[in-house]
């Protein structure tokens, strides 16, 4: 052998030394719940000797790489105690035992985006604020309010950002995936009733203000609202409530199978509500729910998770009262003009979602879904306004079938400086409405229809997301494509309106840089949209169909010391121009341009082990665009709120917390000359704690203050008075309400 072949040889040798030396060892493992056995998403996982760092997926999954001998990993989540412990193979799993909330387990990394903050939000409200009912989970999101005026079974006003979203227009709302909101509806486009959800049940909320999320498509302007079941509840419950007004509450919850949970598990709820309300009519409401949910252990690489409910309501509503029969002393504000107004709604869910881990750590998620939904409403907004012998109580009814199926790739690469997670994904919504009701009736007898037809909508979607993180930066980059397709068959005309479609792209970027584990600063880019009911497109021949809102926010996330987290964001929202579909008249209305800008505050404080402070702060100015100065307003569009309260928690012993909410004085109509009434409500709520048991004692509103809680600029008349009036009408908010509970854990 010469000598240029030895240097060849040995410089090879050497090279390959030196690779060898520095080759990565990529880790796979997988983090559960130590008690329900259940993957925990969401988690941070750490090596302690390397500035490394990644999130656990939906299925308690994780991979990361590094060049250590002897790696040490970290696993921090709210709730959860931190998990240390060597890396002894390339498979590992890891169980969390829960733990009380504490803040300093919320940590800023690079691997965590500003999405993963309002996660670990919803952890802690949701721990140290147990809700009854469905108004409570939407209040848990910052900045979020919402207004009941129908007796409690109609779907809630909802306000966000600027935007009254009317009861889910221009906020998506969903549930383990499955759409809430329903499209071209007979009461408002996109209502979602969310009554079917027991609180009980929740696990997380996952939440996100603007229209920047890619897997997120129709009606995500403002924002939107995902609720997250348990797979294994954390134990078995019994609970009974009772309070004022003749209100009662019964809760069960039942695990199913107690064994063996990593392979497989079960659990079923139910609950009934009563309750005859503060109105001088009694409301008559009562609602009952049932809910299950199986999962199942395939192989080790594929999970099947199936669930089903049952929902169905009833209830009388007093109605919107008007100002001047207040003021007059023609009624109290607890009294109605029209008091045979209320309704009745039922909703069957099935949902099942497969999902399958490839070697490599990506995911395969495909999911199918059916809802049968029925509603029914009487309402009386103008009273004699168009019919001074019979009055103007309508009703609106349909009955629709609801089917979607969505398919989800997901795969994480790992690099030498880098990681590039991908998602795509694909999917069809079906909506089959019929006899989709507007008509004219007097004390719920039927008079003559006013509209009455078939729809049919469908929505077919395709996105693609990359999230790359390079060092301290994250940078998200999405693309979405939704086409719509609309038919409606007018039933009195006996026409079919022709067929119209529309499609629709929409970019996202979200960029986010990681000074630090105190400083976290981002930026958000996005188009969204929402779609215009079917009837306003088929009667408008397809042209602007699908009004495009777009938006920007830049803010910083703050953890200055381990008990603070602060988050605040400035922001911009314009609204293309649209045509809008009044169901409670059947006519079609023209709405322009838009734009919406503010700033959101988000803190959260933890004084002791055991005492928590949180505060949401957001202001807005919202304006039309194409109105003069002064004739600008958007009506009820919120421009400053406020939530927050002070907390005890324990896991055991006495529980309690002051929790408040505040809504400033807003423009009611276009020139700000009727105004809604701004509130500040107070609640408490106390509660002892045992391993088998827990009763507690609630008050609402524990200053008793006289409040509006929906409210509107309405043109009406009463009976015998010889003109209109449009005056502030509104729905009276509920006085001092005090309730308690009694609950059995086995």
């Amino acid at each position: 052998m010469n000598f240029n072949k030895k240097t060849s040889l040995l410089t090879a040798l050497y090279c390959f030394l030196i690779h060898t030396s520095h080759a990565q060892t990529t880790i796979r493992g997988k983090v559960i719940d130590a008690v329900s056995k259940q993957p925990v998403e969401s988690a941070i996982v750490t090596l302690t000797n390397e500035p490394i760092n990644t999130m656990t997926d939906k299925y308690g999954q994780f991979r990361l790489t590094t060049k250590s001998n002897n790696p040490l990993l970290k696993v921090a989540l709210i709730g959860y105690k931190p998990a240390t412990r060597p890396v002894d193979g390339k498979d590992i799993k890891i169980e969390l035992q829960p733990d009380i909330v504490n803040l300093k387990d919320v940590t800023i990394s690079n691997s965590s985006s500003a999405i993963n903050k309002f996660n670990s939000i919803a952890r802690i409200d949701l721990d140290l604020k147990p809700v009854k009912n469905t108004q409570e989970l939407m209040r848990i999101v910052p900045g979020l309010f919402v207004a009941q005026h129908a007796g409690g079974g109609k779907a809630e006003q909802v306000f966000l950002r600027g935007f009254d979203c009317d009861h889910g227009t221009d906020i998506q709302v969903s549930v383990d995936g499955m759409p809430v909101n329903m499209v071209s509806h007979a009461h408002g486009q996109g209502y979602a009733d969310a009554h079917f959800i027991i609180p009980e049940t929740i696990s997380n909320i996952d939440y996100g203000a603007g229209p920047y999320y890619t897997q997120h498509g129709n009606l995500n302007t403002a924002g939107y609202v995902s609720f997250a079941t348990y797979n294994n509840i954390p134990q078995s419950r019994v609970q009974v409530e009772a309070g004022q007004f003749n209100t009662f509450r019964a809760l069960a919850m039942v695990d199913l199978i107690k064994k063996n949970k990593e392979k497989q598990s079960a659990y079923i709820a139910g609950e009934f509500n009563y309750t005859d309300g503060a109105t001088i009519n009694k409301q008559d409401f009562n609602r009952i729910n049932i809910f299950g949910k199986y999962n199942k252990a395939l192989s080790s690489t594929s999970f099947l998770t199936a669930s089903l409910s049952a929902f169905k309501s009833k209830w009388d509503a007093s109605g919107q009262v008007p100002t001047r029969a207040v003021e007059d002393g023609t009624i109290d504000r607890l009294g109605s003009i029209d008091p045979s107004e209320g309704g009745n709604t039922e909703r069957y869910n099935a949902n099942i979602i497969l999902a399958h881990t490839f070697s490599n750590g990506s995911t395969w998620e495909n999911q199918a879904y059916y809802s049968r939904y029925r509603f029914n409403l009487y309402s009386n907004f103008t009273f004699f306004l168009n019919d001074p012998i019979n009055g103007d109580e309508i009703n609106q009814a349909e009955s629709r079938n609801l089917l979607g199926y969505l398919s989800k790739y997901n795969q994480r690469k790992l690099y030498n400086k880098w990681s590039l997670n991908s998602t795509y994904g694909i999917g069809l919504r079906y909506d089959a409405t019929n006899n989709s009701q507007l008509a004219h009736v007097v004390k719920r007898a039927f008079l003559d229809n006013i509209k009455l037809g078939n729809i049919r909508e469908a929505n077919a979607f395709a996105y693609i997301q990359e999230q790359a993180g390079i060092g301290k930066w994250l940078i998200e980059g999405g693309l979405r494509f939704d086409y719509l397709h609309f038919k409606y068959l007018d039933k009195l005309a006996a026409v079919q309106s022709p067929a119209q479609g529309k499609s629709i792209l929409s970019p996202k970027i979200n960029i986010q840089y990681s000074f630090n584990t105190v400083v976290q600063a981002y930026v958000k880019a996005g188009k969204g949209f929402h779609s215009n009911d079917a009837r306003v497109v088929t009667a408008n021949n397809g042209y602007d169909i699908l009004p495009a809102a777009y938006g920007g926010d830049i803010g910083v996330i703050l953890k200055p010391t381990k008990n603070l987290l602060v988050n605040v964001a400035a922001w911009y929202l314009y609204l293309n121009q649209e045509f809008v579909y009044v169901g409670d008249d059947g006519n079609i209305e023209p709405s322009g341009k838009t734009r919406r800008e503010g700033i959101d505050i988000i803190a959260r404080y933890q004084f002791t082990s055991s005492l928590f402070a949180n505060a949401n702060i957001n202001f807005t100015r919202p304006r039309a665009m194409d109105e003069a100065k002064g004739q600008d307003y958007i009506p009820l569009a919120p421009i400053a709120t406020s939530t927050g309260g002070l907390f005890y928690k324990r896991k055991y012993g006495i529980n309690g917390g002051l929790s408040y909410r505040y809504i400033k004085d807003r423009p009611a109509n276009e020139d700000n000359s009727i105004v809604a009434k701004g509130y500040f409500l107070l609640d408490a709520s106390i509660n002892y704690t045992r391993p088998k048991y827990e009763i507690g004692l609630a008050a609402e509103n524990i200053f008793n203050a006289q409040w509006n809680e929906a409210q509107f600029a309405t043109e009406s008349r009463l009976r015998n008075e010889p003109a209109t009036v449009t005056e502030l009408n509104f729905t009276p908010g509920t006085p001092f309400f005090l309730r308690a509970k009694w609950v059995v854990f086995f």
